[in-house]
């Protein structure tokens, strides 16, 4: 069994434990305790390789489409985690039925459920490998964190769907959580929070806010999301210093800007220049995207998914002297008009189609709610996210080169594999680095 008191393995490497399923998940009247988790007896799957391809498409694009539409209503800095919310949404539309799974599917880049669960089954096993002690510039031991956890959250008397149970078992190695929405919302609503900053070291203390639960809640689909890592070549502390960065409006602002040189990667396209810098043993990394002066809402409204993959084809080892400001973000991000924006409409109507959740009473999507921090700094970047899916019954309502970031840029946190495609984590922007 797993310690619940650690961080789990990127999206919990092993299942929780084989257990048996609940009197109200086998059909019996009598209702579980609050505090059963109720689950399917199967084990999760071994990932398959090939399918992980899949999964990483569709979160680069979505990636891409979260971050553009955003951008454009979000004043000011920005951080989200999109490989979050498609791990809570992929949870969920593994029990639409329907145009109300089309329309998710589409939102999710993702030809069909089945695969989709497959491929974030695959992209969590490579991406857990990630994660652990690693040796640090000097000899020491370091240790980087990568860690997801998934789980829902159900009303104690609801008799839930054994398919869709097996399928989170099996690709998401998460069982449900029995709560009474009806009588208790705000105890649910502490206990979800408790699950969430415990994930997120504390990071994430608060995703669910008061009133966001009502008696009418009957299911919560959570993702939490932490990393903590070194840089590989940590910014000398003793070299950073003041310096002006200069806003999108033209005004100047005095930020501390660190410096290092990087043996990472460099490219350039069309209109901006971009370097990765790796942290400790290079598995994983930060692109920073540096637009031409003038061209950063041009290149940000058009950010798309073949965008972030050219940025990345376009990347080639070098010797980079890399400025960075220092930065904190904290992002707390309403999904549901980004979401019907891109498509999904359906999912938050009287019209949905959830039935393969459960059929005992038709649900909808009430709030898709999500919750992102980073803090970066000369030792390395510490972020968490959070995203939850609270669903209620229906009828309620090569030479050296520089980049200096002196100005807004973008920029991806991602695994680093050579010759694989990485797969972002993290995506946001730096508009002010003295702002919030």
């Amino acid at each position: 069994m797993i310690d619940r008191r650690r961080l789990l393995t990127l999206l919990t490497l092993a299942p929780l434990g084989v257990l048996t399923m609940s009197p109200a998940l086998s059909g019996c009247a009598s209702p579980a305790a609050a505090d059963d988790l109720a689950r399917s007896d199967l084990a999760r799957e071994a990932a398959d390789p090939a399918s992980a391809a899949l999964a990483h498409a569709a979160v680069t694009d979505l990636t891409a489409d979260l971050h553009r539409t955003l951008a454009a209503t979000v004043r000011g800095n920005l951080v989200s985690s999109p490989f979050s919310v498609a791990m809570a949404l992929g949870m969920t539309v593994q029990g639409a039925r329907g145009a109300t799974a089309s329309e998710l599917l589409a939102t999710l880049h993702a030809p069909s459920a089945a695969d989709l669960a497959s491929g974030l089954n695959a992209l969590d096993a490579a991406l857990a490998t990630r994660a652990g002690t690693v040796r640090l510039f000097d000899g020491s031991e370091g240790e980087v964190a990568l860690s997801s956890a998934n789980s829902l959250w159900g009303q104690r008397d609801t008799v839930w769907d054994k398919g869709f149970l097996d399928t989170l078992a099996r690709h998401f190695g998460s069982g449900m959580h029995q709560v009474d929405y009806r009588t208790a919302p705000d105890q649910a609503r502490r206990e979800v929070n408790a699950w969430v900053g415990e994930q997120t070291r504390e990071r994430i203390p608060e995703l669910i806010a008061d009133g966001v639960f009502t008696v009418d809640t009957r299911l919560t689909l959570v993702n939490a999301v932490y990393l903590k890592a070194p840089w590989q070549l940590p910014f000398d502390t003793d070299a950073t210093r003041p310096a002006p960065f200069t806003r999108l409006d033209g005004s100047t602002v005095q930020a501390d800007l660190m410096h290092a040189p990087v043996t990472g990667r460099f490219g350039r396209g069309e209109g901006w220049v971009a370097a990765t810098v790796p942290y400790a043993d290079g598995r994983l990394a930060m692109t920073v995207v540096l637009p031409d002066v003038g061209r950063f809402a041009e290149l940000e409204q058009n950010l798309d998914g073949a965008w972030l993959r050219a940025v990345q084809s376009s990347l080639r080892d070098s010797q980079v002297q890399v400025s960075l400001p220092r930065w904190t973000t904290r992002s707390q991000l309403p999904l549901r008009p980004v979401l019907e924006q891109l498509g999904t409409r359906l999912a938050f109507t009287d019209d949905a189609d959830f039935s393969g959740i459960t059929s005992q009473e038709p649900l909808l999507i009430s709030a898709v709610i999500h919750e992102a921090f980073i803090a970066v700094d000369e030792a390395g970047t510490e972020a968490a996210a959070a995203t939850a899916v609270v669903m209620m019954a229906t009828g309620a309502p090569a030479d050296p080169v520089t980049l200096i970031a002196d100005r807004p840029f973008l920029y991806v946190i991602h695994d680093n594999a050579q010759g694989a495609l990485p797969t972002p984590l993290f995506i946001g922007r730096v508009l002010d680095p003295t702002g919030r």
